[in-house]
């Protein structure tokens, strides 16, 4: 943990677009964007920040090693205790390098992995990835094709938005365009390979949402609809099912949003940019055998998110880190604009899914007000509370989870 003058708190800087994951009651965040003078800045590569869900309590940890580049649109993903970055935009375009860290070792550093097998994907950003029996299922995604890679291509899986002449390497890259292609990387074997998928796969698209349950892989969202589209792929017949939904009891259409597994058969969507322009801050519920959607109240109405990351922490919740609360898009006769003067956050937003259990309530009751705990338990039956007592006991020194 870096040293600090006196007792000052080490807080993260805000920032969006980064990635995010939870292991062990503790919440990992590296990479993003911040704007200073209208400019994006990306964040340093070299660091990653860890908050202790228990206190509160932020650190900051040094990565050496083959830092990546400034990476805008990448796509990280955790497994076994390694971090694994995938693609994006550096300073010089998009790319399709990858890089991994080891975030068990005492001394972390990065690793480019340059001695992969198989065919690795194009280059391309705002792409997704599901983490299933140690694989990285990469899907979709806006990026490059060199003219033989598009001839190669199915129409259906590859829209060109522009045609340019550009140079990467020592390869001339034409085509530039969204994809819904579906790439595995065996995190065991360092292979790449695509699959043969079936089914109504989704359109081609990127700033979507993705969540794994089981065996199948969700994606939401990403295009311009005027209700959240969904699709499911069946990781082991790599089938694609299309849910066929009511429009009157779907959410709005949006992008850049997260979508959280929170239970064996339930999504939990929130925020995102809607096609209406505005940031929003509605939470909704998907339940994969109903197919059907419900609309979640909550008390974060005033924290409208956007590009943010979203996290399974104990108990059900949803742990939401940063993004923008004020994205803008303006819209003029030529381009579509991102207006500069996006707030961006860095407070933890923690969404209680499930009611919680006897046990939870206590642990929470004892840290926030420990002087009438006991008067508090007055109404339990003898039984009950002696085993609450000696469960509070065992745990009086823990803090519970916070809120921002």
């Amino acid at each position: 943990m870096d040293a600090t003058e006196g007792d000052a708190p080490v807080n993260p800087q805000e920032r969006s677009s980064h990635t995010a994951f939870i292991d062990n009651n503790t919440l990992y965040v590296w990479g993003g964007y911040q704007v200073v003078a209208r400019e994006d800045v990306m964040l340093p590569s070299d660091e990653i920040w860890l908050c202790d869900l228990d206190s509160g309590a932020w650190e900051r940890r040094e990565i050496t090693g083959d830092i990546p580049p400034n990476l805008e649109g990448f796509c990280g993903s955790h497994v076994n205790g390694t971090l694994y970055i995938f693609a994006g935009c550096d300073p010089v375009g998009y790319t399709n390098q990858m890089f991994s860290v080891d975030l068990t070792e005492p001394c972390c550093s990065w690793k480019k992995m340059t001695d992969t097998k198989g065919t690795t994907p194009s280059p391309r950003n705002k792409h997704s990835c599901w983490v299933h029996r140690d694989r990285l299922i990469y899907f979709g995604g806006y990026g490059c094709k060199t003219i033989g890679e598009v001839r190669n291509t199915s129409s259906s899986s590859f829209v060109v938005e522009e045609m340019s002449w550009t140079t990467i390497g020592d390869t001339l890259f034409r085509c530039w365009g969204w994809n819904n292609e579906v790439n595995v990387f065996d995190t065991h074997t360092a292979t790449w390979s695509m699959p043969e998928t079936r089914g109504p796969a989704p359109g081609p698209r990127g700033c979507h949402a993705s969540a794994l349950l089981g065996n199948k892989g969700y994606i939401s969202g990403g295009v311009e609809t005027a209700e959240l589209d969904l699709f499911c792929l069946d990781l082991e017949t790599w089938t694609w099912t299309q849910f066929d939904i009511s429009s009157s009891c779907s959410p709005l259409g949006r992008s850049m949003h997260t979508m959280t597994p929170i239970s064996d058969h339930a999504l939990f969507v929130y925020g995102g940019l809607g096609t209406d322009g505005n940031t929003l801050n509605d939470a909704w519920q998907f339940n994969t055998v109903k197919r059907e959607w419900t609309k979640m109240t909550h008390p974060h109405k005033d924290k409208p998110r956007v590009c943010h990351t979203a996290c399974l922490g104990n108990d059900d919740d949803v742990v939401v880190f940063g993004g923008s609360s004020n994205l803008c898009i303006l819209m003029d006769s030529v381009a579509v604009l991102r207006a500069p003067s996006q707030h961006h956050c860095r407070d933890v937003i923690i969404f209680q899914t499930q009611p919680y259990s006897l046990f939870r309530l206590c642990e929470d009751l004892m840290g926030k007000k420990p002087e009438l705990f006991g008067k508090r338990l007055n109404w339990l039956p003898s039984k009950l509370r002696s085993r609450v007592d000696k469960r509070v006991a065992f745990f009086s020194n823990t803090k519970p989870i916070f809120t921002a």
